[in-house]
């Protein structure tokens, strides 16, 4: 548009012109803070410090010395972190090879060159770029005005485990990259039911389905819900069904093979076993009682809140005082997935509930299915250590965009300001006070 012709444009055309400026300036800003502080991270980060970086490598270089497409996992070792030589110590990772094997094609040889993990880790920050746009790009999306993409945008920004897990090698990476696009091409297809949507949507599930299991269950469930609200009411073309259909076969792919080689798509490799028979010793785990199933639970979301900043050091009493933010925070956004459920069965859904209803199922049964997992580990094992947000990510949006539901909802100019202030100042002062310093 010309800037005649926008001068020639109402005023109410104008201004929504404006606020979508001034939105994408704010994401762009947001996301510009976020490369740089990734990278950053990139470049500062001890290979052997959290998130698995020296299994992950490990996988790529396996993949490169083999010049295998599909590897048995019982021969995939461990590289020595200082060497970056192979060791005799088994792999414990058991996920597709598709994230690992294109890194393995892209980037140099891993063995034996420690300083080739930097160019991976900026892939990975690529990677986790392209899926925090695609899930701010949502707020543009739904029009929301400057303070609500605030409340939406920073909380996302403020993701405790997001900048150090963008700056390392890991294929949770490339499964918030696959969600971020699979969620915003959903959120389009309910705008304005275009098949260039759902293709888009389709290619993001595949992506995030490809890189992990969770990511299946938890982008899978969001467009999935989706489409059945489209096909309850009328508005999913009849010809779409064969291209979604093979979406979903490919996005399972991965994990029938894993079924016809293991027999379970989330196969316990012996490397994987051996890592948690030895912790789990290490820690006096093997030979301690084993909880009820009720107690395993409360241990377990209790976990999940304190993990939600990561820390190897001892918390202090102000750590723990503001882990009540994000439980406030949660506790905001389970009100909003109740307006959000009562709007969508009443017929009066707009595509943020959609989203978000359709968002929280998946959420809901991918923990329901972790948590079974997790305690047949603790009963066999001993195992006490499951719940890891981390795996949350590609559907970690979903809280903030539950939480504008209950904004969209409130009347009280004070009360709302008050929630307005939690959702945009909270995330903030959670990731200054969350985590002990030094």
């Amino acid at each position: 548009m010309s800037l005649t012709s926008n001068l020639d444009a109402p005023p109410q055309q104008r201004e929504s012109a404006a606020a979508t400026y001034a939105g994408w300036r704010v994401c762009i800003i947001v996301l510009t803070l976020f490369i740089a502080a990734a990278s950053l991270s990139a470049i500062r980060k001890d290979v052997t410090f959290g998130y698995d970086e020296v299994a992950h490598v490990s996988y790529v270089a396996h993949l490169q010395s083999t010049h295998e497409m599909w590897p048995a996992f019982a021969e995939m070792r461990m590289l020595d972190a200082s060497t970056f030589r192979f060791t005799e110590v088994a792999n414990y990772l058991d996920h597709p090879p598709v994230y690992y094997w294109l890194l393995a094609r892209i980037g140099p040889a891993l063995e034996g060159h420690s300083d080739a993990v930097l160019f991976y880790r900026f892939l990975n920050v690529a990677l986790a770029a392209i899926g925090l746009a695609a899930w701010m790009a949502i707020g543009i999306a739904l029009r929301l005005p400057p303070l609500k993409l605030y409340a939406y945008v920073l909380p996302l920004a403020c993701i405790p485990v997001l900048v150090p897990l963008a700056g390392a090698v890991n294929n949770d990476n490339a499964a918030f990259a696959g969600s971020g696009i699979a969620a915003l091409a959903a959120a389009q297809l309910l705008i304005a039911s275009h098949p260039a949507w759902l293709v888009a949507a389709l290619i993001g599930v595949i992506i995030a389905s490809w890189a992990k299991f969770t990511a299946l269950l938890l982008t899978g469930g969001l467009v999935g819900g989706v489409l059945l609200w489209l096909l309850w009411h009328g508005r999913l073309p009849w010809r779409w069904i064969g291209p979604i259909a093979v979406a979903a076969l490919l996005a399972g792919a991965p994990y029938i093979v894993f079924c016809a080689q293991y027999g379970n798509p989330v196969p316990q490799t012996p490397g994987q076993i051996e890592m948690i028979r030895s912790i789990a010793l290490a820690k006096g785990w093997t030979d301690a009682p084993r909880s009820s199933s009720v107690a395993f639970v409360v241990s377990f979301l209790s976990e999940f809140v304190t993990d939600w900043m990561p820390t190897d050091k001892p918390r202090n009493v102000l750590n723990y005082a503001a882990l009540a933010i994000p439980v406030a925070t949660a506790l905001c956004a389970f009100a909003g997935l109740a307006l959000a459920v009562r709007r969508t069965v009443g017929a009066k859904a707009e595509p943020l509930d959609i989203i978000v209803v359709a968002g929280c199922l998946a959420f809901a049964a991918t923990l329901m299915i972790h948590g079974i997992f997790a305690y047949r580990l603790h009963i066999e094992f001993g195992w006490l250590t499951s719940a890891y947000p981390r795996y949350y990510l590609p559907l970690l949006a979903i809280i903030p965009l539950a939480n504008l539901v209950l904004l969209d909802a409130i009347d009280r100019p004070r009360a709302r300001a008050l929630l307005l202030g939690l959702l945009i100042a909270g995330p903030i002062i959670f990731r200054i006070a969350g985590a002990p310093f030094g």
